[in-house]
This record gives C-alpha cells, sequence and structure tokens, in this order.
C-alpha cells in the first residue's frame, strides 16, 4: 500500500554509464518489446498497482488492459523523465492514449508526481479502491469476468481496438470491422457461444 514501489521505472545508475547513442536506443526498443508483447498476446493483463509506478514502471501499467490502483496518499505516480533532462518518448502513445494530449502536455512537462485520486480523475487508472484488501477484491472481480468470455475473442477484441482507435467512422472502417465480425461469427468460438446462449448453458471455450 505505497511503502513499496509497483516499479520505479529504468536503472539510472545502469544509464548514466552508457557510453555510445546505441545503448539507449537498444534499451528503449527492448522495453517497446515487451510493452508490444503485453499488447499483441491475446490474454487481456491486469494491472494492480499498491505502490509508486514511476517513468518506465508507469509505461507496464499503460500498456495493461485494465489498471486498478490502492488509493493511499503516499503512492505516487508520473513521468520524472524531463527532470532528468530526458523524455518519456516509448511510453508517450501509451500515456496519450490513457490521458489525452490535454492531460499529457501537463504531467509530460511538468514531470509532476501525481495522486492515485487524480490518475483516476484524468482516467489514467479504470479503478480505484481503498487497501490491498479492495485491490484482491477487485482484481479478483475483473478476472472473473475475463473467464466468462471467449479467449480467442478476447484476443480479436483486442485486435479491433488497436485498428479502430483514432480512425474516423468512415467506409473503410466499417468494411473492416464487418469484414472481422464475419471472420468471429464462423469461427468455432463464435458458433459455441451462440449456441451456448440460445442452449442456456455456461459455454466450453477451449483455452
Amino acid at each position: 500500500s505505497g511503502k513499496a514501489d509497483f516499479c520505479a521505472g529504468g536503472d539510472l545508475d545502469r544509464m548514466s554509464k552508457w557510453t555510445s547513442p546505441e545503448q539507449p536506443f537498444e534499451a528503449s526498443m527492448a522495453m517497446k518489446k515487451v510493452l508490444r508483447q503485453l499488447e499483441l498476446q491475446g490474454k487481456p493483463v491486469v494491472a494492480a498497482i499498491n505502490g509508486h509506478a514511476l517513468g518506465g514502471g508507469l509505461e507496464l501499467a499503460l500498456a495493461c488492459h485494465a489498471r486498478i490502483v490502492i488509493n493511499d496518499k503516499r503512492l505516487k505516480l508520473g513521468q520524472p523523465e524531463v527532470k532528468l533532462g530526458i523524455i518519456p518518448a516509448v511510453i508517450s502513445p501509451y500515456v496519450i492514449a490513457a490521458i489525452g494530449e490535454r492531460y499529457a502536455r501537463r504531467y509530460m512537462l511538468t514531470a509532476e508526481r501525481f495522486s492515485a485520486s487524480e490518475a483516476y480523475r484524468i482516467g489514467l487508472v479504470h479503478e480505484i479502491v481503498p487497501d490491498e484488501a479492495g485491490l484482491d477484491e477487485a482484481v479478483g472481480e475483473i478476472v472473473e469476468s475475463l473467464l466468462k468470455n471467449g479467449p480467442r475473442a478476447q484476443g480479436e477484441c483486442k485486435a479491433l481496438i488497436r485498428v479502430v482507435a483514432g480512425q474516423p467512422i468512415d467506409e473503410a472502417t466499417i468494411e473492416e470491422t464487418a469484414q472481422r465480425i464475419t471472420r468471429v461469427r464462423a469461427s468455432v468460438e463464435g458458433k459455441e457461444g451462440l449456441t451456448a446462449f440460445l442452449e442456456k448453458r455456461k459455454p466450453s471455450w477451449a483455452r
């Protein structure tokens, strides 16, 4: 509950010893690969934030699909990069997707640390809970909901969001979404889900 870090970010001591521009580039690309793996794998990931999430630590949380945080006044979140003379480049798409350009302009430029309640207010986290017991309960409820759904459909839904987010509702987008639902509806999982609903039974998902 704020006494330890969820993740305090990158190893600054290690960074200070870098001697070539290739090293920060390689580190950034490695981090990007981790985030992309979180995003591209079929299964959703829930972040339970019970301590400071700063810099790359906040980045990890933002790459998850649901984020829950404890409302502890000692717990802080933020992007301190500009205080160090660097920028939160790899994290920026995740930040802007979560809180929009308006709040990103403030917090990416000021490097302010902010509270769990502020993170919830600006939409950076999905839920705020009072303590660790509440955190466990909230995570359990989300996981329980996730397990009721078609696992392949969840992966397809993640891909759908990536494709549709920020796109205009034009003919190309409409055709893309129609093609996706057509493919998924004809899948084994799509057929099982509808059949189970009509037969008033739990679907037999293949996980």
